[in-house]
């Protein structure tokens, strides 16, 4: 599945989404021993919205991203994804927190331009249809001297960590899928897709193509996953 393009891929991902929504929080939970939400502090970090500043979460999923913005901090936040069934999920959990979630499709933002200072997205990037276009997109919605920060999978370079990586999730991720989500497919649709993603040199290239500036990434977790950071200019 992980060869479709354009819109096909589109749909896939969209209808894959919405079959797994139900236990998507608990499979992130299970498959990364709860790192993953740190990753996601991390990034809210990484993303320095001022004080009543304005920040989208792109393919926000069930709102994790976008929860973890401290309210304390009085930043308007935006989630949006092109699956309904995980943005409802996202707004039952915020439980009345002023987070605005909305449907949009990462290659066509429903937001003009600028109107944001900071994009953060999360395991997104690997399901758009083409990579720099929606790094594009991000910087069309970002206004100058603000921030994108993304958090992607990544391939340990330590071959002992690399093939125990590799192991786990292309063995024991598919069949907690099937156990927990009853949709094996779905997690196995994920190390294929990390195998193809382009490794963080290469997706740190993609987003200067695509106008950023400033592009850096920090590895986290043994190597499996990246934050990269870009500047709009």
């Amino acid at each position: 599945m992980t060869d479709l393009k354009g819109a096909a891929k589109a749909s896939f991902v969209q209808a894959m989404f919405a079959r797994i929504s139900a236990r998507y929080d608990l499979m992130n939970r299970l498959m990364t021993f709860g790192l993953d939400q740190g990753w996601r502090r991390r990034v809210v970090a990484e993303a320095a919205v001022p004080p009543g500043g304005w920040a989208m979460d792109l393919a926000t999923g069930t709102g994790d991203i976008a929860l973890a913005f401290p309210p304390a901090a009085g930043v308007h936040v935006v989630g949006c994804d092109f699956c309904l069934p995980m943005l409802e999920i996202g707004q039952e959990k915020a439980h009345g927190r002023p987070i605005d979630f909305v449907g949009g499709d990462a290659l066509a933002l429903p937001f003009a331009d600028g109107a944001f200072h900071a994009v953060t997205t999360g395991f997104a990037m690997r399901n758009v249809a083409d990579i720099q276009a929606a790094f594009a997109e991000m910087l069309r919605v970002t206004r100058p001297g603000g921030r994108v920060v993304c958090l992607e999978v990544a391939r340990p370079t330590n071959p002992l960590i690399r093939w125990g990586h590799g192991l786990y999730f292309g063995r024991v991720v598919p069949l907690l899928g099937r156990i927990v989500s009853g949709q094996a497919a779905a997690y196995a649709y994920l190390p294929a897709s990390a195998g193809r993603f382009p490794p963080p040199p290469e997706l740190k290239a993609i987003m200067e193509a695509a106008g950023w500036r400033q592009v850096h990434f920090v590895l986290l977790g043994l190597g499996a996953v990246a934050i990269h950071v870009g500047v709009r200019g």
